[in-house]
């Protein structure tokens, strides 16, 4: 798995790209939904991320934002 570099050193991202982080964040805002994340939608939030073959530092922020700062924090629960 790769990962790539996109707006944090100045460049635009792609349609593609752009596209790819509006469904991670929607993966994301359906598991998180009703403030408990199960490895299920743990699973689909990495194959959401891994889809196009590439891990951007954007998907990363992002996954760090919605999921990661939020269970550190009390905020989101997890299943095990």
């Amino acid at each position: 798995m790769r990962i790539k570099r996109g707006a944090i050193v100045s460049e635009e991202l792609t349609p593609a790209e752009q596209q790819e982080l509006e469904n991670l964040n929607a993966v994301i805002q359906k598991a998180i939904a009703d403030g408990v994340l199960t490895e299920a939608e743990r699973n689909e939030i990495t194959a959401a991320m891994k889809a196009d073959g590439q891990i951007t530092f954007e998907e990363l922020d992002m996954v760090r934002q919605l999921v990661s700062d939020k269970v550190a924090s009390g905020e989101l629960k997890t299943d095990h």
